[in-house]
């Protein structure tokens, strides 16, 4: 599992949008579908204290959702995030 990882729905335009986000930086990244899956859905809600999707980490800080993290993209904060993290920029701890 990457480092970076986002709670989803299939047809969830925010969590494509998100996804859109992380693969235009060029970051690997795990994704949980919590489609028909109450338990998946139950941990992401028990970890965010949410429950819209997506639901986005980046190592151990819970960014929130995809309005969040374009927030923290459009301030520069996104990039200082992942390396706070210790994260190398495909994601994965080095």
């Amino acid at each position: 599992m990457s480092d970076i990882y986002l709670y989803t729905t299939r047809l969830c335009p925010f969590c494509l949008q998100a996804k859109q986000l992380l693969d235009a930086k060029g970051l690997v990244y795990s994704e949980i579908s919590v489609d028909g899956n109450s338990e998946l859905r139950m941990e992401m809600i028990n970890l965010s204290g949410r429950r819209t999707v997506p639901q986005i980490w980046v190592g151990e800080t819970h960014v929130g959702g995809c309005d969040d993290l374009w927030a923290l993209e459009r301030s520069g904060q996104l990039d200082s995030l992942i390396k706070a993290e210790g994260l190398n920029q495909t994601g994965l701890k080095h």
